[in-house]
């Protein structure tokens, strides 16, 4: 499994994201071991006031375990790993608390340790942690029979700088006739009689008036391009001015691709939001069958504790019942019998406690792949999403110049990244890996 973990601080914040139920499906406080407190937070707390009699900031070793997405990996495989971690962090008599996320069908651990030594009031020292931490890894990945991932065969291929892959296809320009621009410039002149007319014309078959640099009249079309309106239509400047007026009063090159570029973003903007009008329909039913399984799970779980609670009570009844007592139970002492009844009770206490963890990995096992189908159909709108928004973008940006391109590309992705932040503000679940 991928290891992933930091010394830190931030007792509070640390705690809050542990026991954070609003963005995981479900999360439970699996251990707590080696404080005084029963509460995670006030666990976390009490570290952090022993670091106070220290000079350690970073009194935390927080780790997170992260198996494979399609692997069945049951509780006592996390806790192995943790006690491997434990042990070649040199933390075996740190106190420590776990904690189990599930999101998305998947199943993943935190182990936070706290690095005060109490008896030497100082900070456990944890050298070159993350190079252990990948060999610890790459043994699990080993043990279990997993495909190792690539980071974990040759460093270096984790960095996405490494990947050779293209992922995207620059569009080639398609030159325009220029027989047809010069016809539609003179269309847009002989059916106008003034500025404002002619402007109109100009813009409904994609072109705009604009202050050349030397001056004169040109027209500019979506892509950026300027056309001398003299040379294009054939007319002296004397008759353009007669009928455009000063050429002075009308917007500069500069000013003109600029305001081409936020019509054109804007334009943009409003197809990706009927894209995302279109994909929200799609989540909707799909949130709302999450919300409902996420309950449900819960449910199960619940009863499913309450039956193992039940039953061991009842079993732990019938274990000591089996123990005599008075007369009876003095002659038992002292044959012996007692003795080998208590051994009796003991492994099979510890045989419903191994099968009480199991009927409950089985359960998580079950709902986890009961989630990860819903979570493909969820992945799959999102990717449907991006590819439309994807698709267009090249399809409206393929004609224009580098430069423009560029800029636009620029704005737009700007623009995205806003919506993103504000659809993960509203709802995590649609619009995570944006």
């Amino acid at each position: 499994m991928i290891i992933i973990a930091s010394q830190r601080g931030g007792a509070a914040k640390l705690a809050a994201h542990l026991l954070n139920d609003r963005d995981n499906d479900h999360v439970e406080l699996h251990e707590i071991s080696g404080f005084m407190s029963e509460t995670l937070d006030d666990a976390l707390q009490e570290v952090r006031a022993q670091a106070m009699g220290t000079r350690c900031n970073q009194y935390l070793f927080s780790v997170s375990l992260n198996p494979p997405e399609t692997e069945k990996v049951g509780t006592d495989v996390f806790e192995q790993a943790i006690s491997r971690i434990e042990e070649r962090m040199g933390l075996q008599d740190q106190p420590r608390v776990i904690v189990f996320h599930e999101k998305e069908g998947r199943r993943h651990a935190h182990c936070v340790w706290s690095r005060i030594d109490t008896q030497e009031m100082k900070a456990v020292n944890l050298p070159f942690y993350k190079s252990k931490l990948m060999e610890i890894s790459k043994e699990i990945y080993l043990e279990q029979g997993w495909k190792l991932p690539a980071g974990l065969i040759e460093r270096s291929q984790s960095n996405p700088l490494n990947f050779t892959r293209a992922q995207w296809e620059q569009a080639k320009r398609l030159d325009d006739d220029p027989r047809l621009i010069k016809a539609t410039l003179k269309d847009c002149w002989a059916v106008s009689d003034s500025k404002e007319s002619f402007q109109s014309i100009l813009e409904q078959r994609g072109y705009y008036l604009a202050k050349g640099d030397r001056r004169g009249f040109v027209a500019m079309d979506w892509r950026g391009e300027v056309f001398s309106l003299s040379k294009w239509l054939d007319v002296k400047t004397k008759e353009l001015k007669e009928r455009l007026g000063d050429p002075a009063q009308l917007p500069s090159v500069e000013e003109t691709k600029t305001n081409i570029d936020q019509r054109l973003v804007e334009r943009m903007q409003s197809f990706t939001a009927e894209i995302r009008k279109h994909s929200h329909m799609r989540m909707e039913p799909l949130l709302e069958q999450k919300a409902r399984m996420k309950a449900r799970h819960q449910t199960e779980r619940e009863n499913l504790t309450e039956t193992q609670k039940q039953r061991w009570q009842q079993e732990s009844e019938d274990r000591q019942a089996r123990l005599s007592k008075g007369i009876r139970g003095l002659w038992d002492h002292l044959t012996g019998q007692h003795g080998q009844v208590m051994d009796q009770n003991e492994r099979e206490a510890w045989q419903a406690v191994i099968r009480d963890r199991q009927e409950r990995d089985d359960l998580i096992q079950h709902q986890l792949e009961e989630r990860r189908a819903l979570q493909l159909n969820i992945k799959n709108v999102r990717q449907d999403r991006n590819k439309e928004i994807d698709h267009l973008k090249t399809m409206m940006f393929s004609a224009l110049p580098p430069e423009i391109k560029a800029r636009l590309q620029e704005q737009f992705e700007l623009h995205r990244s806003r919506q993103t932040k504000q659809s993960l503000h509203r709802n995590n679940d649609y619009d995570l890996s944006m």
